[in-house]
């Protein structure tokens, strides 16, 4: 079997170094770049199963290279970063961004991140359908089932449970959701995705009130997790 291959974009040797070593000790091929430049050439050249970008770089913002690498590519981009604001996650998720880990954090941490985002490719190369614990969607048929048991969902649900399934595993902002299920015209009446996901929350979760399928990035928006 192939390694899955990781390009570490950041600008501070040690930083790379350390990356390196606890990736490669966890079975990965780890490649690295110093500058935004050499980043991009290095996903077209390499062509990498997973990106870990740092934000500040010695010729430009993370933002701007992330912004290139969407241009001709999917590739999964995980986002280190020292800052921890709202606006700066939604921009970056915006963007493309798959995942956003704040610096300093554990190995632990960034290997749980990496494995959920290539689990959920996987998932979605995979199978027809979705399934994430109990929950399934059977989308030929436009079902939803839980523990083995169709219920009956909206239309409206059922599209908005249909997106987080195909970025499951990955947080789609508030106006990203928006715009996909009801449009730019109603992109700032956030009360109706709170709604939705309320219903959704008492259909398919076993305990609503400490939800595990569908999580609430505070101030960001929400994610769907990807369960065995």
């Amino acid at each position: 079997m192939a390694l899955i291959r990781i390009l570490t974009i950041d600008d501070e040797k040690q930083i790379r170094k350390l990356l390196k070593i606890g990736l490669e000790a966890e079975g990965f091929a780890v490649t690295d770049a110093a500058t935004g430049s050499e980043g991009v050439d290095a996903v077209v050249k390499q062509k990498p199963d997973l990106v870990m970008l740092d934000l500040n770089l010695p010729d430009g913002y993370g933002l701007e290279v992330l912004k290139k690498i969407r241009e001709f590519s999917d590739v999964p981009v995980i986002v280190l970063s020292v800052k921890d604001q709202e606006a700066d996650k939604i921009a970056l998720l915006e963007a493309g961004a798959d995942d956003y880990i704040t610096k300093p954090f554990g190995m632990g941490e960034l290997l749980a991140r990496i494995r959920a985002i290539l689990r959920r490719n996987t998932v979605a190369s995979l199978q027809p359908n979705f399934k994430s614990g109990a929950l399934e969607i059977n989308y030929a048929a436009r079902e939803v089932l839980v523990a083995g048991t169709k219920i009956h969902v909206t239309p409206t649900e059922y599209n908005l449970l249909c997106l987080l399934a195909k970025n499951a595993g990955k947080v789609l902002t508030t106006q990203q959701i928006m715009r996909e299920i009801w449009g730019p015209g109603l992109s700032g009446e956030t009360g109706y995705l709170r709604v939705y996901i309320t219903m959704l929350r008492k259909k398919i979760e076993a305990h609503p009130e400490e939800p595990m399928l569908l999580i609430n990035e505070p101030a960001v928006g929400y994610r769907l997790v990807v369960q065995p």
